[in-house]
């Protein structure tokens, strides 16, 4: 299975992304992304790992491993877990400090992304960046 952040770079996203002329055409492409999500274990699938704010269920775990952090997320929806995708590829195997740093609205700008997402799922994704960033404030804080 693909590793977004390790094998798939924010980059790499980007430029993929940039190849496909229509939307309809990102969209596929987005949900062939989430196809490659590795599936969360059901045991990780728990209240405290639901993602609050967004419209699909969404869970989300992280482990710091060389002071490094690195996430698991699933979503019940194939869009959803594409959007995982995008976001795990600019977060995932960073450092706290390089996940704090990580300019995300520009990263989503290049994308051309929020302005074609529904609005619940615009704040979804939104949602789903505010817990990794508090994760990542988290382990700072931590000495991580």
């Amino acid at each position: 299975m693909t590793q977004f952040g390790i094998e798939v770079s924010a980059e790499d996203i980007v430029d993929t992304l940039s190849f496909f002329d229509s939307w309809e055409d990102r969209y596929k492409y987005l949900i062939d992304l989430g196809k490659e999500l590795p599936a969360m274990a059901p045991a990780l699938c728990t209240e405290d790992s639901l993602v609050r704010g967004c419209q699909s269920k969404v869970w989300l775990v992280e482990e710091i491993r060389t002071g490094r952090l690195y996430f698991q997320a699933d979503s019940d929806a194939y869009i959803v877990k594409g959007l995982l995708c995008v976001v795990l590829a600019a977060y995932n195997g960073r450092t706290p400090e390089e996940i704090l740093a990580f300019d995300i609205d520009t990263y989503f700008a290049r994308l051309d992304l929020l302005q074609h997402l529904s609005s619940t799922r615009g704040n979804g994704l939104k949602s789903m960046v505010k817990r990794i960033q508090e994760k990542a404030a988290l382990a700072h804080s931590a000495g991580h």
